[in-house]
């Protein structure tokens, strides 16, 4: 007999994971007086004609991509006059996608509507994130944008104008590299900033663009996280660790939604099955270079599992671990994983003795 088909999935989901990072989707809202709606666009052919210059420039800025295009945008044009993002966010509540930017004339206003419209999501269990302009979010899931006068033939965009091609470079990082000094070729100029001015925005969550004398590149890959908790430490600043956690939750709890939830009786042996298939999936991110090799750990939740038996009147006093892990548990699963993310190059030392 053979595993459940579940342990094909996560297998599957795992050997595609690298690939589906290469090209993300980013959502776009617009403000025009024509093509009001929705669209999806996979090609810069596909950019609605009645839309005004500045717009159709805005979204062929983030097909520009980085090691890749995006796979594609989807697009909310509101009315010229529209007061606030309300219809264009509830629109996108429907879409799955990786990274939001809002119009090239957001107000502070609606860059804080996006901020409390990503957090929301997140806390539903979904991940999209956001570029702003501005916008100290102090949150994962927002990348504060914050370099203006920024020069690109021959025009000379605000930090808000160039937000969808932010959008568009992280969609399209592959999960295995970082953006840190991710070049932009079109641009030639930024505003100037002294390496201890660089140092300290970085420093504050700010994602900033920087001129090296030959070239215009990412400063670094850091989101506007500054608040650090427990179970969100220092790592979480980094957007490239962020689109790990993000991916390795997102692929879990689908297969587990798909393929397992409902679908078997809630035994010892089908949650050993499971915790089977977890591991296996870590361990494709292993072998890919996305974790650290022999890190990954899946078992039962045993203080949650104590927690549970507790409350449902269990005398575990006298119970051994083992037969807590195989108590009947109603229709709870309580497990726990470690895993380790491998980081990016990014800074060097280089000792030369002569």
């Amino acid at each position: 007999m053979k595993l459940p088909n579940i342990n094909i999935v996560f297998t599957t989901q795992a050997s595609s994971a690298i690939a589906r990072s290469e090209k993300g989707i980013v959502a776009l809202i617009l403000r025009d007086a024509k093509e009001n709606g929705g669209h999806v666009l996979t090609g810069i052919t596909q950019i609605p004609e009645g839309l005004g210059l500045a717009n159709q420039n805005y979204i062929k800025r983030a097909f520009l991509g980085y090691v890749n295009p995006p796979k594609k945008i989807i697009l909310y044009v509101l009315p010229a006059g529209a007061a606030d993002l309300s219809e264009a966010l509830t629109y996108l509540e429907t879409q799955t996608f990786d990274y939001l930017a809002g119009p090239a004339d957001i107000s502070a206003a609606e860059s804080g509507e996006i901020v409390t419209w990503i957090k929301a999501q997140n806390n539903l269990g979904f991940t999209p994130k956001a570029v702003l302009p501005n916008t100290a979010g102090d949150n994962e899931m927002i990348i504060n944008f914050t370099t203006e006068n920024i020069s690109a033939g021959g025009v000379t965009y605000t930090a808000a104008e160039y937000c969808s091609r932010i959008a568009g470079l992280l969609a399209g990082t592959p999960m295995t590299i970082s953006c840190t000094y991710a070049q932009l070729p079109e641009v030639t100029d930024v505003e100037g900033l002294t390496k201890d001015e660089m140092d300290e925005a970085i420093d504050k969550g700010k994602f900033i663009l920087l001129y090296d004398g030959e070239k215009v590149k990412v400063g670094r890959g850091v989101n506007s996280l500054q608040t650090q908790t427990p179970s969100k430490g220092e790592a979480f600043k980094k957007i490239k660790i962020v689109e790990i956690v993000n991916t390795i939750h997102n692929d879990i709890r689908k297969t587990v939604d798909d393929n397992y939830i409902g679908k078997y009786a809630n035994s010892y042996d089908n949650k050993c099955l499971l915790i089977t298939a977890i591991k296996g999936y870590f361990v494709e991110l292993e072998n890919s270079g996305i974790l650290e090799a022999g890190t990954s750990l899946v078992d039962i939740d045993l203080d949650a599992q104590k927690e549970y038996l507790q409350s449902i009147g269990k005398d575990i006093s006298l119970m051994k671990e083992q037969d807590i892990k195989m108590a009947a548990t109603g229709d709870k699963v309580f497990l726990k994983a470690t895993i380790s993310i491998l980081d990016a190059i990014e800074d060097i030392n280089l000792t030369i003795t002569i």
